[in-house]
């Protein structure tokens, strides 16, 4: 697997998911995405997962939109949060309304223990870069030189302090969320003992 070998979107809502993206997500949060992205691209095309480029990528580019300070909701969480982001953004990219709730569920699925590949590809691919990302599950799959270009291209930065910071916050002000189940099943070690960080250094 080559990142030359993975389709990247360069469609209008490309353009303008990373333009928005860019513009709200600061570097760390921004690099995650764009990896998650990879990850997802490239599980898929190696698994032989049919799945749609510019939904998984507009997805990865927002799904982290509800950790932002200008998105975050006090009444849903993170997940949910960036999924309705999502969804205005794709009506003012004229997508219809079935592909923008498409894109919302991906996004919210993101964060499900098990997404069926089956009924959602391109949720089951985005929950499983994530968690690649965030605490290196099955980061092992992905041969080294595949993982040193991905970093090398999208550097992990201040992610890791920086997103367990921003879930401590959410599960502090929303108990029983994803975000505060995830803490309390001990994400701090987790994020700590992540191989990409290794890696990176």
């Amino acid at each position: 697997m080559s990142l030359g070998a993975l389709p990247m979107p360069a469609g209008a809502a490309a353009v303008a998911a990373l333009e928005v993206a860019s513009a709200y997500l600061p570097p760390a949060l921004l690099n995650h995405s764009l990896r998650a992205y990879l990850w997802a691209a490239a599980r898929g095309t190696a698994d032989g997962v049919s799945f749609d480029p510019e939904l998984l990528y507009v997805a990865a580019l927002f799904h982290d939109f509800g950790l932002v300070p200008a998105f975050d909701s006090h009444t849903v969480v993170f997940e949910e949060a960036g999924g309705h982001v999502a969804q205005v953004f794709a009506a003012g990219a004229g997508w219809p309304a079935e592909r923008r709730e498409r894109l919302s569920q991906v996004i919210i699925r993101h964060m499900w223990r098990e997404v069926d590949v089956s009924e959602d590809p391109e949720g089951h691919l985005l929950a499983r870069a994530t968690a690649t990302e965030i605490v290196g599950k099955d980061a092992e799959g992905y041969s080294a030189a595949f993982r040193a270009d991905v970093l090398r291209r999208y550097p992990r930065l201040d992610l890791a302090e920086r997103f367990l910071a921003c879930f401590q916050d959410q599960a502090a002000r929303k108990p029983g969320s994803s975000a505060d189940s995830a803490v309390r099943a001990g994400l701090a070690d987790r994020v700590a003992s992540n191989p990409l960080d290794a890696s990176a250094g």
